[in-house]
């Protein structure tokens, strides 16, 4: 018996990883999701030893897949079949086929490089039974995660399904996996059309008159609030305060703190900053470039959170009539 039978897909990586070296191992993280490099974490982490010769088996593998994957892009199918069964035979070479066309195509394939909150809303619409096909197709700590966000009234019903799932047809499972492939490589590449959403009412609303705008989100705040909050936050982003005044901008600065302004300008166009900076002190000016120098690397989630909170800052000053927001293109001349 082979000194790889007994390892799953995920040890095999694992031991792909531990053979490549730390150096090359992570510069290969660099291209994966959290996700995906939390599974290897975890798998290697869980292997106790492994062998010299599960080793070279794994990398022997891994050689024979990318060689694979190189015929198939070469000639195609049958150019890789052709020249994969002079080397390996045919029943290898089938393996290898079968692999690279189900890693590069596969539905299911595709679906373990999501996350999990991206996974349950593309799946929740789908009849229960769909639902539990796919989540038996994932591993159990990301099939997890699509349960905990999938609607309660579900939640139960797919574990149901998974628990009592027995044979089941492969076209049937052929079929829901090439549907699912279908429409990843769909949103994957593109080629989905955003025809609607809370972005395209912000630049409706952008383009209409200050009382349209009050009435419309008035009307949205009674049915979905965070809708209307989500339009709001997009009708007015934090690089349009450069539109405003210089009084505006700084009314508005007297009430951000400072580091959180230089967190904010971290993520701001030049134009921007180079506003902010001509409206304070040469001291304070020199303050935040130095604490955006200082303050290091900043998570993007963390930049934008700050922007945001300075834009509502901007909305609340706009309600107390002390500034005046300029939305869409304007031809208005001030004298």
């Amino acid at each position: 018996m082979a000194a790889t039978d007994d390892l799953t897909p995920r040890q095999k990586v694992a031991v792909l990883m531990i053979s490549l070296g730390q150096d090359t191992t992570a510069e290969i993280l660099k291209y994966l999701n959290d996700y995906e490099i939390e599974d290897i974490a975890q798998t290697i982490a869980e292997l106790k030893t492994v062998t010299t010769e599960q080793e070279d088996e794994v990398l022997e593998e891994f050689e024979q897949l990318l060689m694979a994957g190189k015929y198939v892009s070469m000639g195609g199918i049958d150019f890789a079949r052709g020249a994969l069964e002079k080397a390996l035979g045919p029943r290898r070479a089938q393996q290898m086929l079968d692999r690279v066309t189900a890693t590069t195509s596969g539905g299911f394939y595709l679906l373990r490089n999501i996350a999990p909150n991206q996974i349950a809303p593309f799946i929740s619409k789908e009849h229960p039974q769909t639902i539990a096909l796919i989540l038996a197709q994932l591993e159990p700590s990301q099939a997890a995660g699509v349960l905990n966000i999938l609607p309660e009234e579900l939640q139960s019903e797919v574990a149901y399904r998974v628990a009592t799932i027995e044979n089941i047809s492969p076209q049937v499972l052929r079929e829901i996996e090439q549907s699912l492939a279908a429409e990843l490589q769909a949103i994957i590449t593109g080629q989905v059309t955003e025809i609607g959403g809370p972005k395209k009412v912000a630049e409706i609303l952008n383009m209409t008159g200050r009382s349209t705008e009050k009435a419309v989100l008035e009307k949205l705040d009674s049915q979905d609030p965070e809708i209307a909050e989500e339009i709001r936050n997009m009708m007015f982003t934090f690089d349009d305060i450069a539109r405003l005044t210089d009084r505006e901008i700084q009314l508005i600065l007297r009430e951000v703190d400072t580091k959180d302004l230089a967190t904010a300008l971290k993520g701001a166009q030049p134009e921007m900053q180079d506003r902010i900076f001509s409206n304070v002190s040469e001291r304070v000016s020199t303050m935040i470039k130095e604490e955006m120098e200082f303050s290091g690397p900043v998570r993007l989630s963390d930049v934008e959170e700050v922007q945001l909170r300075i834009v509502q800052t901007v909305r609340q000053l706009e309600e107390a009539g002390q500034i005046t927001v300029v939305r869409g293109e304007t031809q208005d001349v001030f004298v």
